[in-house]
């Protein structure tokens, strides 16, 4: 089957996953270089928002950490300042995402990772991504309103899946 005979990956292919920028990432003006790396990477933006969420709503986006000792802190952390909120979409972006990301604590992350180009102190980690497929939707779920999606088909599509 020749190049121009394949068809581009259906949308039953493509997984969603939820990505913000954490207040420290906005404060030091990362938010169009990891839109960027997205963006290179071939992923496709379809929904996005810049807000300030309430200490309750961190908690419930955290509510798997709810046992840990950094919670309380973490959740005051994520509503102290903006967060810009993303919905990417792609194959396998979950996986991916997570790769591009880095580790948790960036001393651990390779370089070439937004976190480890990026950060220093696992603190000040700049970004979140959905760890697992249900938790992404999750997010998503909790962030997203169905009318703040964007359904839109990018020309280089056909270009990035086979």
């Amino acid at each position: 089957m020749g190049f121009y005979s394949r068809m581009p990956a259906s949308s039953a292919d493509m997984e969603r996953t939820f990505i913000a920028v954490k207040p420290d990432g906005v404060q030091r003006g990362l938010c169009g270089e990891i839109i960027k790396r997205f963006e290179t990477r071939g992923f496709k933006l379809v929904a996005a928002k810049f807000v300030q969420a309430s200490e309750d709503h961190m908690k419930k986006h955290y509510l798997d950490l709810k046992d840990m000792p950094f919670y309380a802190g973490l959740c005051k952390y994520m509503s102290s300042g903006p967060v810009f909120a993303m919905v990417w979409e792609g194959q396998s972006i979950v996986k991916l995402a997570r790769m591009m990301l880095g580790e948790t604590n960036p001393a651990d992350s390779k370089p070439g990772s937004i976190r480890g180009d990026l950060c220093i102190n696992i603190g000040r980690n700049i970004i979140h991504g959905s760890d697992t497929l249900d938790n992404a939707k999750m997010e998503v779920d909790l962030w997203f309103k169905a009318e703040e999606f964007v359904n839109w088909t990018p020309c280089s599509q056909a270009f990035l899946y086979e």
